[in-house]
């Protein structure tokens, strides 16, 4: 998978966290590390490199004796292995260790070959480093969480493996896996940079898509339930607005009403020059949440896509310091571990998924509320009114959890807290941005599948039979595997865990 002139893309991520395909890399590219090695260690013999021979951040002014270069970067990476929080989930990890193998296989950061064979390792056995979610600022890049996958690739510290939680070491040991070699600057190489931030925000990313997705199925299954006019999905009316995303996903819900024979035409009902109607009982234009949704998820769909294209740009970039370059004979000191770059987008990837969320609230609310869409019982109640609850439970649930959503859509980005001595005086808080926007995502699946339950019952409720498209009678059959029709009261939070894992694990209808 790593060759010379080839560039990780999102779907290099796919095939490795989500189907656990194996890294292969390429002898060009291991020979392009040694190159990269070799001339590091002749060039740094009479000069001063940070890192090398000189103490890091405020401590640079310090030089190193020749004796002690080694233990050094030891000394690096045990010292800032002082993570706190939650461990980070397996996929993100495993995104992050990809990040950076491919980083330093650019041949720009000076490493001995072992490291990107151990990185090889730790991917292709399913290894995951035991890394928290709390320390990194994001500039010199994610230090706290890349230390501790530095202190794992030195045998030090712990792992996941199959399950269980152990000491690296333990691990090592019965796979016969060796530590790297440790020879001039692999603790600072390794966790000078950005790969976890990026490594986090491309999982964000795939996330979000399919989040995406699945806001587009519902928000054209809703169409259905309240057989709405057609003409706000028209190719003529979206592409007199001239945004991709807007033209996009208006395409999709009408490739999902194609063969739908609920939605109508404007001009059968109001425009046959027939009625004489002084008040229209059902409306001449739907709420905004349904009729405006090309226009609210267009811009979703565009900032998703752009986010990608950054984050990829960052993931094929050297993105540590200084930058080793061979073809010059010269060694470059300056500031490419510095996340801004990621942390921007992941603020912007933070506030369209929350505006997913919201968009899903306010569905589900009208579905909810009968006198809103005059069409259903309260709260999709399938029981006996006012004996059985029927949604009304769950909705809580979503709009507690949409909140949340709207106060973490704050911005990193801009809550820079100088720190190192005043060394790191300006920073991106990146790593923050993104373990954020994780949660962000992780929310609105919860509200996504709360939505997805009340669609389901909404559509037994109405049974409309043949009627409904063939994409959304696939989603209420998978979805009424899951969860049955509630005639009666049942406990409902296993519900929504179970329709939420159908959500994160399938593509969208």
């Amino acid at each position: 998978m790593l060759e010379p002139s080839k560039r990780l893309e999102i779907n290099d991520f796919i095939k490795v966290i989500f189907e656990n395909e194996n890294v292969t890399i390429h002898d060009a590219v291991l020979n392009r590390v040694k190159e990269s090695h070799e001339f590091l260690l002749s060039f740094s013999e009479n000069k001063v490199i940070y890192g090398v021979n000189t103490g890091f951040g405020p401590m640079a002014q310090y030089k190193i004796d020749d004796k002690d270069r080694i233990e050094l970067q030891f000394n690096l990476i045990r010292s800032h292995s002082s993570g706190t929080g939650k461990a980070m989930e397996p996929a993100y990890v495993k995104a992050l260790m990809l990040a950076r193998l491919n980083t330093l296989s650019l041949g720009k950061s000076g490493v001995h070959h072992s490291v990107v064979e151990r990185l090889q390792d730790l991917i292709n056995h399913d290894i995951t480093p035991l890394i928290f979610e709390h320390g990194g600022v994001g500039a010199s890049g994610d230090l706290v969480q890349l230390a501790h996958l530095a202190l794992v690739l030195i045998g030090e510290g712990e792992v996941f493996y199959k399950g269980e939680r152990r000491e690296t070491q333990d691990v090592f040991k019965e796979l016969g896996i060796d530590t790297i070699q440790i020879k001039v600057r692999e603790g600072l190489a390794l966790m000078n940079g950005t790969s976890a931030m990026t490594g986090i925000g491309i999982v964000n990313v795939i996330n979000a898509q399919k989040l995406l997705d699945w806001s587009i199925c519902c928000s054209s299954a809703i169409n259905e339930i309240v057989e709405a006019y057609d003409d706000h999905l028209s190719v003529e009316l979206n592409h007199s607005k001239l945004h991709i995303g807007q033209q996009e996903v208006a395409e999709k819900m009408r490739a999902h009403l194609a063969d739908s024979k609920l939605t109508r035409d404007r001009t059968e009902h109001l425009y046959s020059g027939q009625t004489e109607d002084l008040y229209f009982k059902e409306k001449v234009q739907e709420y905004y949440s349904l009729r405006c949704v090309p226009q609210i998820l267009g811009p979703v769909s565009d900032t998703i896509k752009h986010v990608g294209r950054i984050l990829i740009e960052e993931l094929n970039s050297a993105n540590d310091n200084p930058i080793i370059d061979v073809k010059t004979k010269h060694v470059y000191h300056g500031g490419n571990f510095h996340g801004d770059y990621v942390s921007l987008e992941m603020d912007k990837l933070k506030l369209v998924t929350t505006k997913m969320s919201m968009l899903a609230e306010r569905q589900l609310n009208y579905l909810l509320n009968s006198k809103l869409n005059d069409i259903l019982p309260p709260f999709v109640n399938l029981g006996k009114l006012g004996f059985n609850f029927g949604m009304q439970g769950v909705q809580f649930t979503a709009v507690s959890t949409t909140a949340e959503n709207q106060m973490l859509s704050n911005s990193m980005y801009v809550h820079s807290i100088p720190n190192n001595n005043d060394n790191q005086d300006i920073v991106s808080m990146g790593t923050n941005a993104a373990n954020v926007t994780k949660t962000v995502i992780e929310n609105t699946y919860e509200v996504l599948a709360i939505e997805v339950m009340t669609i389901v019952q909404a559509l037994e409720f109405l049974d409309f039979g043949s009627k409904l498209s063939s994409k959304t009678k696939k989603l209420v059959k998978d979805i009424k595997e899951i969860v049955p029709p509630f005639t009666k009261d049942y406990i409902t939070y296993p519900f929504v865990q179970n329709v939420k894992d159908y959500l994160k694990n399938n593509p969208a209808i």
